[in-house]
């Protein structure tokens, strides 16, 4: 929602995208540590989270907008945090990962 913009959606857009300043602010204060600081941003993911409150037509709607014509699952997202956290993932640092199948 920091990228979608959608309307409703204010607080919740604002508060996401503090936490994607943070991360970048953060991954400079850690200079020097060999810690990295990045930050995985899923787009709609079949969770519990996700169905609550939304009616089926509202769900469709996220779906046929998806350019993958459907939800994400956690399993799209675990290997991405895999990685990060991997001796493999050392180089990526300060960033905004999208995991959300061209959804916005």
């Amino acid at each position: 929602m920091a990228v979608a913009l959608r309307p409703g959606y204010g607080a919740y857009a604002a508060s996401k995208a503090a936490v994607e300043a943070m991360v970048k602010i953060l991954a400079k204060e850690l200079k020097g540590t060999r810690i990295t600081a990045n930050c995985v941003a899923p787009g709609p993911i079949a969770t519990e989270m996700f169905f609550e409150g939304k009616s089926e037509e509202m769900v469709n709607r996220i779906v046929e907008e998806n350019p993958l014509g459907r939800l994400g699952v956690p399993e799209d997202v675990a290997p991405l945090v895999g990685f990060l956290v991997s001796d493999a993932g050392e180089w990526v640092n300060g960033q905004i990962v999208r995991v959300n199948g061209g959804y916005i």
